[in-house]
């Protein structure tokens, strides 16, 4: 079974925009990068995406070959131009330093109006990086939305396929 990335963890940002990928996620990234290997350092890619997205988005070398796959199958035109721009353009490739850390770049930094700490939210076969502030709001709206579908709603129903328990 594939790893995930799960959990939200809150690490600092040092003043050289430097942060530590959490162990988990460098898991995550090792087993979904086809050249790795004990020794050597995972690589990724980050997709800070347009004005609207408020989060950087963490892939693994599978994770976005699925995704330029998926683009490439698509007919020229507006919409595979404006994915050609989020997934490759508005993207960085990485690899995770010799400790875990990678380089958040002033493009980065100045996307999201980092400070000292970010929020790596696991979203199964990515991951975000948020401003803690935008996450806190963003998670409390998700938990309004929730409630608004009524006492006893069992989220697991919107799943496309049953699942046992």
């Amino acid at each position: 079974m594939a790893r995930r990335f799960r959990g939200e963890i809150v690490q600092k940002v040092d003043g050289k925009g430097r942060v530590s990928i959490p162990a988990p996620f460098r898991r995550v990234l090792e087993e979904g990068d086809p050249d790795w290997t004990n020794g050597l350092r995972p690589e990724l890619i980050l997709v800070y995406g347009g004005q609207s997205q408020k989060y950087i988005e963490g892939y693994s070398v599978r994770a976005m070959d699925d995704i330029e796959e998926a683009i490439e199958s698509m007919p020229y035109g507006d919409d595979r131009s404006a994915m050609e721009m989020n997934y490759s353009t508005k993207s960085l490739q990485m690899n995770i330093d010799e400790t875990g850390r990678i380089i958040l770049n002033p493009v980065l930094i100045e996307k999201l109006s980092l400070g000292g700490e970010v929020v790596f939210a696991g979203t199964v076969k990515t991951f975000q990086i948020w401003r803690p502030d935008i996450y806190k709001i963003y998670s409390e709206q998700r938990e309004v939305a929730l409630a608004e579908r009524g006492v006893g709603f069992d989220l697991r129903q919107v799943l496309n396929k049953p699942i046992g328990i």
